[in-house]
């Protein structure tokens, strides 16, 4: 496996889980969990960009939502 040099975000603090985020050779952006660091997505600028955006207009919302009562 190919070392990369991976960044935390500055939001992130010294306990805890944190993402973090490296680009590899090809321009391909990798992603992982600190607390899980083998398990590695691999994704597009492109497609990460639409990612945040849809995250930042609360497209996703929805799932942080409190589940509702059922009968």
């Amino acid at each position: 496996m190919s070392t990369y040099d991976w960044q935390k975000s500055s939001y992130s603090g010294t306990a805890g889980n944190c993402v973090n985020i490296a680009t590899a050779d090809d321009g391909t952006i990798k992603l992982r969990e600190s607390d899980d660091p083998d398990t590695v997505v691999t994704t597009t600028p492109e497609k990460l960009r639409a990612f945040i955006l849809g995250v930042k207009a609360g497209e996703f919302d929805h799932f942080a939502a409190p589940a509702s009562p059922r009968d």
